[in-house]
């Protein structure tokens, strides 16, 4: 696997501690809602909800680790989760700074700062890293009959606890140094304020292709290098008194989202669809309406963002830049919300009451704004350059019937087929919405079946790496393929 294909792997671990956010989102936000004042101090119900969802926010690191170790290991077996929640405790206890100042011998005060903030989702990711990767190596070694008891899985927290230690020693000299890197890279953005929050929204759209987003959103959403602006605005009254939120600042990575994934996208899909062949229109609409309901109601974009992204790339850099030019306006005239998964209609209605939350209707009226142009010059630019959009393809595959229609295990079957069958397939993994694909011949890969089964794009990651976007199916598809015996015939399968 080479080094991108790699990263597109932690990437798509990333997603399985991230998608805990939602559950304190729910908590926090109905908890501020019913005391929207007191925050928990005038209503019990109010206080045991926001303590629950803080439960969450306030143990992130742990959770990347676990939550990594589980999403890269080959089985996604606990004991590869067990492994990564042993690994972070004695990285996390070695390097604490009583710890450090025990073990080098010096006095507490002298401990570098870096080592009062080792406990974050950097070295969870680190460390859910190593273990999945030992559990990839290890979890079917036989032991000495002796020792068989420790054989297999059970060996792997104990081989994770010894390179814990390993990896505590590295850190105790390197990480001060990474740490400072971090707070640097980090400080850069923001000493650039309103203009740093545009620029990392450019590039948050700009990554979503290979999948590498989720690795720049862990700088700025979480405390890697300080920002921590997702937890921090989610905590809400408790980081307004820790110091930690500061209202119309705190959410300012966040909030010119929700005018593009309610409104701006949407603006497009509509421009889609006018400009879609009249024999091509009903077939689109169909695709368009989905995508831009997902991407208004929970803010999941990709179903629609890869409708385009690889027929008409130019569109999707400008889609970039308006992204940026909204995430900016929004945090220069400080109207703020927050999401704990995205930014669609859901998070919005949660964070309204959130203290942190400032003047979040205006975000409505920037997105009604954003709709407009979106769809004015989506439409200019697909007809003045004839971009091949949906619909507008000279031999045209937008969609087909079977998706609507076959059973679920008959689609994984022409899926598998259209990619060359078990045999030419040596990973097959899932996120949100894609397939995630480690192929052996590529000249197998039929992209035009693909997409008649109803796949939205299909990225090509150096030689052997593949994805294919099919949306919210993906997972689903992706467990029915891998339940398909490896000797079993494919010649029966009937594809469109």
């Amino acid at each position: 696997m080479n080094i991108l294909g790699y990263f597109q792997k932690v990437g798509k671990a990333l997603m399985v501690p991230v998608a805990t956010l939602p559950a304190a989102a729910i908590l926090m936000g109905v908890g501020y809602w019913i005391d929207p004042n007191g925050w928990g101090a005038n209503s019990a119900l109010a206080a045991f909800l926001i303590k629950a969802g803080a439960a969450i926010i306030d143990n992130m690191s742990v959770l990347f680790a676990v939550g990594v170790a589980y999403g890269m290991s080959k089985d996604k077996d606990g004991a590869a989760a067990l492994s990564g929640f042993v690994g972070f405790l004695v990285v996390t206890t070695l390097l604490s700074p009583g710890a450090v100042a025990q073990i080098q011998g010096i006095d507490p005060s002298a401990v570098p700062a870096a080592f009062g903030k080792i406990n974050n989702q950097f070295v969870g990711i680190l460390v859910g890293i190593v273990s999945a990767e030992l559990y990839n190596r290890f979890s079917h070694v036989e032991l000495h009959k002796a020792l068989a008891f420790f054989s297999g899985k059970r060996l792997v927290p104990i081989l994770t606890s010894f390179a814990g230690i390993f990896i505590a020693f590295i850190l105790m000299y390197v990480w001060p140094t990474v740490y400072g890197g971090l707070v640097s890279f980090g400080e850069g953005i923001q000493g650039m304020g309103e203009l740093g929050a545009g620029v990392y929204a450019f590039f948050n759209r700009l990554l979503i292709p290979v999948g590498l987003h989720h690795a720049l959103n862990s700088v700025f959403w979480f405390d890697v290098a300080g920002i921590n602006d997702i937890p921090n605005f989610l905590g809400g009254a408790k980081s307004i008194a820790e110091g930690t939120g500061v209202a119309g600042v705190t959410g300012m990575y966040q909030a010119g989202f929700f005018p593009i994934m309610m409104f701006g996208l949407p603006g497009a899909a509509l421009a889609i669809y006018h400009c879609a062949k009249p024999e091509n229109k009903e077939k689109v609409a169909s695709i368009m309406l989905a995508a831009a309901f997902a991407s208004f109601f929970t803010g999941v974009t990709e179903p629609l963002e890869f409708s385009f992204m690889f027929l008409a790339p130019g569109l999707y850099v400008l889609h970039a830049l308006l992204t940026g030019i909204s995430v900016y306006i929004a945090a220069s005239m400080q109207w703020i919300a927050g999401f704990g998964f995205s930014a669609g209609l859901v998070d919005m209605v949660l964070s309204t009451r959130n203290p942190l939350a400032v003047n979040w209707y205006m975000l409505i009226v920037q997105g009604l704004v954003f709709s407009i142009i979106y769809y004015t010059v989506f439409r200019a630019a697909i007809l003045k350059f004839n971009l091949a959009t949906p619909g507008r393809e000279e031999d045209d595959e937008t969609s087909s019937d079977v998706q609507g229609s076959a059973e679920t295990g008959v689609l994984a079957r022409q899926y598998l087929k259209a990619l060359g069958g078990h045999d030419n397939l040596t990973n097959i993994d899932a996120c949100i919405t894609r397939l995630r694909l480690t192929v052996k011949d590529g000249s197998q890969i039929d992209e035009k079946t693909l997409k008649a089964l109803g796949a939205m794009g299909v990225v090509k990651l150096g030689t052997n790496n593949l994805q294919v976007i099919l949306g919210p199916l993906a997972e689903i598809v992706a467990g029915e393929m891998k339940k398909v015996g490896t000797t079993e015939d494919l010649s029966d399968v009937k594809l469109p």
